[in-house]
């Protein structure tokens, strides 16, 4: 591969990066321009910016990955993401969208404590805080990790100056615009993703002929169990490895940096627009990276390294200009949820910590200096640990989700919990899904997705305070669309 076109392309591509951020940092003059862009986001922005920031490039490298070693199964995991979609925008975005603005809450934690007073709202700030920056900080060093390596591998270059170049320009950008300038750059890198998930399985099915070759292939290169939907299993076991894939989506619903999406939206009729594109977005993507690494073990049946799939079909299918755009849909895929996460780690600090009422006549200052320091220590871990310690990072997405997503239900659904049901919800699914993940002989992906979020949402039902008129949320007319 042609490293100088390929360095060309990407340089260009990062500059527009800095450029969207200086040009967003024009309409941001408050927090919430900040933080939610004065909830003026449009249909196109909210649907690709939040698909592109929830998928990382775990989706590209991941799922193409899995694909090729497990074959047929895999697509459980394409159908679980899509339904977790579906019910996000379709149950969970309305709702959201209507409490936040008539409570006008502009984070996550905000949300979480919001019938809560006193000390008893104070805990679960806290708690809700601690969860968001211990698990976001280790989620974006291990994006910074990622870009550091694919530059690392491409070009040679050092891995630590190749970490310092990914967080710094992620941390510009982020800087200058805060959510406008993560919202444009998202899209921009969603699209990248899609522009991937179109060329390179396209070119993979004329690569090996068509239908004809890809069924044939398919029987040559696999073993009856990978061409199993079941994946080889038996009985009880079929339904637990099916369950288990399908789950993958639940842990979408306690995300900060994806709920603040349907806070952000304009109006109804941007909703529903949003909702029929991510959809598709994540249809497309998802099903695209698996056919690519079906098609991948026909074409490369002797890869050594399943997740390296995308780039050696990108190096065989494609010349080096289009090779350094497919190679900028990675680091975007990277860089798009490194830089949401990063700034809802840094309105944990300045809104929900109460920095930004140290110094109020400089809110923004405070806001951009939390970013600062989010990202140097974000950069510190990605450079200090060892590589080991970012394969347990997967367990953030679970266990966020489990210790947010229950009580982002409950509370949607009109139902009013208590703020110590609220609290032990938030800890009991938090601590077990770490425990589960760590354990080394834990019970299966069955058991590591769905009982964390099982166990905090039984605490909510047993904690629900009865149905009077203290009720918080009246139904919309979104909820019935």
């Amino acid at each position: 591969m042609d490293t100088t076109t390929v360095l060309v392309t990407l340089v260009l591509y990062k500059a527009l990066l800095i450029a969207i951020g200086f040009w967003a940092q024009r309409r941001t003059h408050t927090s919430e321009d900040y933080f939610l862009g004065g909830r003026q986001l449009g249909p196109v922005v909210a649907a690709i910016s939040y698909s592109a920031s929830a998928t990382s490039a775990w989706t590209l490298l991941g799922v193409s990955g899995i694909a090729y070693v497990a074959g047929i199964s895999t697509l459980w995991i394409v159908i679980g993401v899509v339904l977790g979609c579906i019910v996000a925008w379709w149950w969970v975005a309305p709702r959201m969208m209507a409490y936040s603005r008539r409570h006008q809450i502009v984070t996550l934690t905000e949300f979480l404590a919001h019938t809560s007073e006193g000390p008893a709202r104070r805990r679960i700030v806290l708690f809700a805080t601690v969860i968001v920056l211990v698990s976001f900080v280790f989620y974006i060093s291990s994006q910074f990790q990622g870009a550091g390596n694919t530059f690392s591998s491409t070009f040679g270059l050092d891995r630590s100056h190749s970490i310092l170049i990914g967080g710094g320009i992620i941390m510009v950008y982020t800087l200058l615009g805060g959510f406008w300038a993560v919202s444009l750059t998202d899209t921009l890198q969603g699209l990248m993703m899609a522009l991937a998930a179109v060329l390179l399985p396209l070119a993979a099915w004329f690569a090996i002929g068509g239908w004809s070759g890809f069924s044939s292939g398919l029987a040559q290169v696999y073993q009856p169990e990978q061409l199993s939907l079941s994946g080889g299993n038996l009985g009880l076991a079929t339904l637990g490895f099916i369950v288990g894939n399908l789950a993958i989506g639940i842990g979408t619903f306690g995300q900060p940096h994806l709920l603040t999406r349907f806070m952000a939206l304009r109006d109804e009729r941007a909703l529903h627009q949003a909702r029929w594109i991510a959809t598709a977005w994540y249809a497309l993507v998802f099903a695209g990276m698996c056919f690519l690494g079906l098609a991948g073990h026909i074409l490369l049946p002797a890869t050594q390294t399943p997740e390296n799939i995308f780039f050696d079909l990108t190096a065989l299918l494609f010349s080096p200009v289009f090779a350094g755009i497919l190679l900028a849909a990675v680091l975007s895929a990277i860089m798009s949820t490194a830089d949401s996460m990063l700034l809802v780690t840094a309105s944990s600090l300045s809104l929900d910590l109460g920095l930004n009422r140290r110094f109020p006549n400089r809110p923004l200052l405070v806001s951009r200096g939390a970013i600062v320091l989010v990202c140097l220590v974000s950069v510190w871990v990605a450079l200090a640990l060892p590589a080991t310690i970012f394969e347990r990072v997967l367990f953030a997405w679970i266990a966020i989700g489990s210790a947010f997503g229950p009580l982002v239900f409950v509370r949607l659904a009109g139902a009013v919990v208590t703020p110590t049901g609220a609290l032990a919800s938030m800890v009991t699914g938090f601590v077990l899904a770490v425990a589960l993940y760590l354990l080394p002989d834990a019970p299966g992906q069955i058991f590591e997705r769905l009982l964390p979020f099982s166990a905090a949402l039984l605490i909510l039902l047993l904690c629900r305070v009865p149905a009077t008129a203290t009720q918080h949320f009246p139904p919309t007319s979104t909820e019935t669309s």
